[in-house]
């Protein structure tokens, strides 16, 4: 695919002309139906150009100004060199054909990811009418079962938050995820990603899984349930349910870790961002116990979690150090982006709870996985369990790309 986006669009209209072709893709296309007008003087202030499944599709927009010749003569002469071709020209005047343009652009990217059905562009188009956001340009990648569509989509006038939770509500009735970014922080390089690692890397809370192997999972149950309704703060909840497990044996964590259940796709997602050259961290309010056997098994770059005090090979009870809650992950955000020598703004985080919402808030863009509410409202987008994978579509890390026109 190639663009050109001009920088000084001419004063005077008139002299503006749509240029499209369609037909046969072969070597050498572009050159031969632009010789003409290049010679005949005529300037391209602005192209786009692919090719699906094998088409040759091309529109640019041509300045007839200072030209030798005008638009009717270009287009009949080009229309004899595009038939050897096999390939059709069309001509349109921007003034006469040009849509209503707007006082104010607003524009987000818009990445939507489900499993591949008929009808799902047609939704998407549909909702986004009713509410007064035009599209001005899609493309679709296929991944297996999954498919991701990503619109540049113009808000206008409407007030961004409203419009994308909006958004994010009509799609979600419709079984679709999306991801939705600034124009400008979307072409920001990302570089480093932050995961939450309970339910997220790993698909179970490692403390539920110490609790009921030594037979306390109903009492840290009610805790949790306590800590999310508010009634303890997070660290105070911590401190609770490690006491309940005074007592446990090393082995029990080691029994643990050896049947660890990973989240469909999490190990293909880090093993292609570090491919990629991504940097991945760890920042979890679970344990280093586990963190750490992630980091050697996986090839996490950083990990970062609370510590179980441990004497003769059983748990006091306690936490050691710091306590890795959602303020802390927050500022591990910062910390880690002035490490590697970049902004916030090329930082991802991705996490599933409440204590991960300072984490989301601090990165350039922050997705919520197979998430509660609270953490969704604030976040950039959502991806449901079993589109984990699916974040390679919207860092545009994705194979088998189509455009729509």
């Amino acid at each position: 695919m190639q663009e050109i986006d001009s920088k000084t669009e001419p004063t005077c209209t008139s002299d503006l002309w749509v240029m499209s072709a369609l037909g046969r893709d072969r070597p050498g296309t572009i050159r031969d139906l632009l010789e003409l007008p290049a010679k005949m003087n005529v300037n391209i202030v602005d192209l786009d150009q692919r090719v699906l499944h094998g088409i040759f599709v091309m529109s640019l927009v041509a300045d007839f100004g200072i030209s030798m010749v005008t638009p009717q003569e270009v287009e009949s002469r080009l229309q004899k060199i595009a038939s050897e071709m096999d390939i059709k020209i069309n001509v349109l005047s921007l003034e006469q054909y040009r849509g209503r343009q707007r006082s104010r652009k607003n524009l987000q990217v818009v990445t939507i990811l489900a499993k591949d059905r008929a009808g799902i562009i047609y939704d998407v188009a549909a909702i986004t009418a009713d509410i007064g956001i035009n599209i001005e340009k899609a493309s679709v990648t296929a991944r297996g079962e999954l498919i991701s569509i990503e619109f540049v989509m113009d808000f206008g006038e409407l007030d961004r938050e409203c419009a994308r939770e909006v958004l994010r509500s009509k799609f979600e009735r419709l079984g679709l995820d999306v991801v939705m970014q600034d124009m400008d922080k979307s072409r920001k390089e990302k570089r480093l990603i932050v995961f939450d690692m309970d339910s997220t890397i790993v698909d179970f809370e490692t403390i539920n899984q110490i609790a009921s192997f030594v037979g306390v999972d109903q009492q840290v149950k009610e805790i949790t349930e306590r800590a999310m309704n508010g009634e303890l703060d997070f660290e105070e909840a911590l401190r609770k349910r490690v006491r309940l497990l005074k007592g446990t044996p090393v082995n029990a964590l080691e029994e643990i870790a050896k049947n660890i259940q990973f989240t469909p796709g999490s190990e293909e997602l880090i093993r292609h961002l570090k491919e990629v050259g991504f940097k991945t961290a760890l920042i979890s309010g679970g344990f280093t116990y586990f963190t750490d056997i992630l980091k050697d098994r996986m090839g996490f770059d950083y990990t970062f979690a609370n510590k179980l005090e441990i004497a003769d090979d059983v748990l006091t009870g306690e936490v050691e150090g710091e306590i890795i809650d959602a303020a802390a992950k927050g500022r591990m955000v910062n910390e880690l982006a002035k490490l590697e020598r970049i902004s916030p703004d090329n930082v991802v985080a991705v996490g599933d709870g409440a204590n991960d919402c300072l984490m989301i808030q601090n990165a350039g863009l922050g997705v919520a996985f197979n998430a509660k509410d609270i953490l969704k409202n604030i976040s950039d987008g959502s991806l449901s369990k079993e589109n984990l994978l699916g974040l390679l579509n919207v860092l545009g890390l994705a194979d088998e790309k189509m455009d729509l026109l």
